[in-house]
């Protein structure tokens, strides 16, 4: 029997036990050095003595569907397809939502271990990543979001309320996350799957700054899962799918560039569209503002114009031709605009004040989007082996060293 898969051109070998994958949304590594420092996490504060702890870079766009898309296939979105969660469809000049199936472009390591006889499970906090984690996947694949609403045909399991134990969570909750985490323990005890990939939602990183006490009880919840996992002997690889920053200024507010406000009184309104590519059905915490937009230039000699123009804009960190962008960023080209615009460390981009309702923000804006939230951890829970330290390691290789590089 063959002990390996191809998957997008890079091997995998069969997991010997169970492994578990982890994407913690939004996890900025300071949540974990701070929650250490405070003594919530001593599971981790000991995992260096027979684990490994490392660092990678996710994707750009830093958002949730292009790194779990990343994560879940080995290759970065100018593979996959996915590059955020809206593109705009010049054939039809309309926003398109990429949570459908139908935009991704490459075969996942999960599907394709599945249809290698692998038992195979995935867990999603929000129900917007399950039909693309979980496509052409015969195996167990729900979210927290909708675990009262599961049956065999679509979701290859039922009764989960039933055995987590868990009333229905919110989904603005940190519950949320816990339900995740409780759901791939009640399957680890239970069908045992050789391959679980269990991905959060950045509720509380969005609302919490690294070392609060709502952050570091945060960390301690998924602390006590990850001992649990590894009392029951599974190989435990984390990841983020993105790190996450304050945005705003010394007094609290948010620092916000309106492109289309800023360009529209520059050039006039139908020299440029501005797509932001963070706008999910899930916006109370972040009110469709990152650090990440695209924009659409109906007439190409006016590109570099703008571009040159974008540059001199405060709070503007990167301006990159969609060329430039799919070269540096690895994006798909026809999924991008004919700009991609990056702001810096502290600031959001948006289009207009009014198209963004920040009612729901009741603490300082904490977003991500930018190269400044690309560095996220890499930890296993094994010796890791035979990596070129020379190597740059992305979040997206989390399950090539799981299965090719631990120490069995």
């Amino acid at each position: 029997m063959n002990n390996q898969i191809s998957v997008n051109s890079r091997s995998y070998c069969l997991p010997l036990s169970p492994t578990i994958v982890v994407c913690i949304d939004g996890c900025e590594q300071e949540y974990i050095n701070q929650a250490i420092q405070a003594g919530q996490m001593p599971f981790l504060k000991r995992l260096p003595l027979f684990g490994t702890v490392l660092a990678g870079d996710c994707v750009l766009p830093s958002f949730t569907n292009p790194n779990n898309l990343s994560i879940v296939t080995g290759v970065p979105p100018s593979i996959h397809g996915i590059c955020g969660n809206f593109f705009f469809d010049q054939e039809s000049g309309e926003d398109v939502l990429m949570n459908d199936a139908k935009y991704l472009r490459a075969p996942t390591i999960l599907a394709e271990l599945a249809r290698a006889g692998q038992r195979v499970a995935v867990v999603t906090a929000k129900d917007k990543l399950r039909s693309l984690l979980g496509h052409q996947l015969d195996g167990i694949r729900f979210s927290a979001e909708k675990s009262d609403q599961l049956n065999l045909a679509e979701n290859g399991i039922e009764g989960v309320l039933e055995r987590v134990g868990m009333p229905l969570p919110s989904v603005y909750s940190a519950e949320l996350t816990e339900f995740v985490f409780a759901a791939g323990l009640s399957l680890l005890t239970t069908e045992r799957p050789d391959i679980l990939y269990l991905s959060t939602t950045d509720y509380i990183q969005h609302k919490f700054a690294p070392g609060t006490p709502q952050a570091n009880s945060f960390y301690a919840m998924m602390d006590r899962y990850f001992m649990r996992y590894h009392e029951e002997g599974a190989i435990l690889a984390i990841t983020a799918d993105h790190g996450m920053n304050a945005k705003s200024n010394s007094t609290g507010e948010p620092n916000i560039v309106f492109l289309q406000t800023i360009l529209d009184a520059r050039f006039g309104s139908s020299v440029a569209r501005v797509l932001l590519p963070i706008t999910d059905p899930y916006v109370v915490h972040h009110g469709s503002l990152g650090s990440y937009a695209t924009l659409y230039a109906p007439d190409p000699s006016r590109v570099r114009e703008l571009a040159d123009f974008l540059v001199g804009v405060e709070g503007v960190e990167t301006v990159l031709t969609r060329a430039e962008a799919c070269e540096r960023l690895e994006l798909p080209g026809d999924r991008i605009g004919d700009l991609v615009v990056i702001s810096d460390r502290l600031t959001v981009l948006g289009t207009h004040a009014e198209n963004h309702d920040l009612s729901g923000l009741t603490v300082p804006l904490r977003s991500h989007g930018g190269a400044s939230e690309q560095r996220v951890p890499l930890i296993f829970n094994r010796e890791v082996i035979d990596i070129d330290p020379r190597r740059r390691l992305r979040n997206f290789d989390v399950f090539d060293i799981a299965l090719n590089h631990l120490k069995q």
